[in-house]
């Protein structure tokens, strides 16, 4: 069974069953909801599937505010510069914070310095909103690609922890959550998650706020057929071809997916 995210103790930190009216939603691909289309062709993500469990706890729907400012390929100082301050101008009730891992992709990134970083970004956050959530990086020993980094972002996860203790924070454990490391939890570009796997992680963090859900985010996936060596292969080029060379291309040419890219939920409007 998978570890239980903890809740830490603090005046910060939401009562089990409390009341939400405002929540904003910062990061960058992983909050924005890359990966998880709505029949409209918009992101939806983890961060609006969670908006939507704590607007409909609400006697009057329409009372509850959300904004999301997560941009996909943002790093963390990007974030803390142009996002962390926004947030902390609307002063909501909930705060979201899930920031890091592109930094943790890329070579030569010292985690202990990331966490320094990480953690003014929380202080500030937490000064100025009634609850702030941050989020561990996911255990990535089942990805072949990104099995290297378990050590970087283990390391990365220890520092996380230890900022929630230190500003009372919640931890939205997405190391524990065992279900995301079935390969169908996550999109074809094996970088984020797939619809199912963004609304696991909403499960999950609903649960932490206190909220009922509807559903187990541990839940069993049904059984997988047995794959062959060829077969897997097979999809490792296709996939390399269509989503990691133009990954490292991008990365060579001092690019980014979100340089164009604007928050799509700027401010706090009614859901």
């Amino acid at each position: 069974m998978a570890r239980e995210a903890r809740i830490i103790p603090s005046s910060k930190a939401l009562p089990v069953g409390g009341t939400v009216t405002s929540y904003v939603a910062v990061g960058d691909s992983f909050t924005e909801g890359v990966g998880d289309p709505g029949p409209d062709g918009l992101l939806t993500g983890w961060a609006d599937r969670l908006a939507v469990q704590l607007a409909d706890r609400l006697p009057e729907r329409s009372a509850f505010r959300y904004a999301n400012l997560a941009v996909r390929g943002k790093l963390l100082d990007q974030i803390a510069e142009d996002q962390v301050p926004r947030a902390a101008a609307l002063a909501p009730d909930l705060v979201s914070l899930v920031a890091g891992g592109n930094d943790v992709l890329r070579p030569g990134t010292d985690p202990d310095d990331l966490a320094e970083r990480f953690e003014k970004a929380v202080a500030t956050l937490s000064g100025a909103a009634g609850t702030v959530m941050i989020a561990t990086g996911f255990d990535t020993r089942d990805t072949p690609v990104l099995r290297h980094l378990r050590g970087k972002i283990a390391t990365y996860n220890a520092h996380v922890r230890a900022v929630a203790d230190r500003h009372g924070c919640l931890v939205l454990d997405l190391w524990a959550l065992r279900s995301v490391r079935d390969r169908r939890a996550w999109d074809n570009d094996r970088l984020h998650l797939g619809p199912e796997g963004h609304t696991r992680v909403a499960l999950r963090a609903a649960q932490l706020l206190g909220l009922d859900v509807p559903a187990d985010p541990e839940q069993p996936w049904p059984p997988l057929r047995p794959r062959g060596t060829f077969e897997e292969r097979r999809d490792d080029i296709a996939w390399a071809r269509e989503y990691l060379v133009p990954w490292i291309g991008r990365r060579l040419r001092g690019e980014s997916s979100g340089d164009h890219a604007h928050a799509k939920r700027p401010d706090l409007l009614p859901l």
